[in-house]
């Protein structure tokens, strides 16, 4: 079973499509504000920081999940620079991107145990290394990751659990969408390789490390060479 936080927009959507039209796999998609509009039926509203909605999910659907892989899309931003910034929606983002991936990978991994076997992806951020003014709750969630999967790696290497972050750069998908045009093309200029991360580059960085067991407790940097 392959579950999708954050699956009905951007780089979730995206890979939530190309495995349903490439798996045999049974997927489910979780989202909470953008309504999907196809394949519904496999779809779950769910608030990520709200831990029982999260349990009470699994537990409806425990009959049913084996060789589960997580892939944690779900995320928000928030732009403002530190010393203006608004405490409550600084920490929202804080809630949603790391302790509403703490929230569900706590609620799967008794089930992975238990079946010795589990794939745990998180999409962390370029951000998280490279110094960026204005983002500041999003950089600490998402280097918070960094720490988060090596003890969780730590904890279930011998159970053929793997967990793993993606250090995203800039892609065609996702928040680039709220970058107005004339910076995108100076993000553009500072990456090496002259492009935005392609969707199918993105694909291919997920499915190896669902099929690579020797690989847990580590960030892959996927940014054209930007760090």
């Amino acid at each position: 079973m392959i579950v999708i936080t954050g699956a009905s927009r951007g780089i979730g959507k995206f890979l939530f499509n190309s495995f349903l039209d490439s798996s045999n796999e049974k997927i489910i998609g979780i989202y909470l504000n953008t309504q999907p509009t196809e394949n519904i039926e496999k779809f779950m509203k769910l608030d990520l920081t709200d831990y029982e909605q999260i349990k009470l999910f699994v537990d409806s659907y425990a009959e049913e999940m084996r060789e589960i892989t997580l892939i944690n899309c779900a995320g928000i931003t928030y732009n403002s620079f530190t010393h203006k910034s608004d405490p409550w929606k600084w920490k929202s983002v804080i809630e949603t991107n790391l302790i509403g991936s703490y929230n569900i990978i706590r609620a799967l991994l008794p089930i992975m145990r238990e079946q010795k076997f589990g794939r745990i992806i998180n999409f962390s951020s370029v951000v998280a290394i490279k110094p960026t003014p204005g983002i500041s709750s999003y950089a600490a969630s998402k280097s918070a990751l960094f720490g988060l999967i090596k003890s969780i790696a730590i904890e279930n290497a011998s159970l053929n659990i793997t967990i793993n972050n993606i250090n995203l750069g800039y892609s065609e998908l996702g928040m680039i969408d709220m970058v107005p045009d004339e910076f995108r093309k100076s993000i553009v200029a500072q990456i090496p390789s002259g492009i935005l991360c392609p969707p199918e580059d993105i694909l291919n960085t997920v499915k190896y490390l669902r099929t690579t067991r020797y690989i847990t407790g580590s960030s892959i940097d996927l940014n054209g060479g930007l760090t």
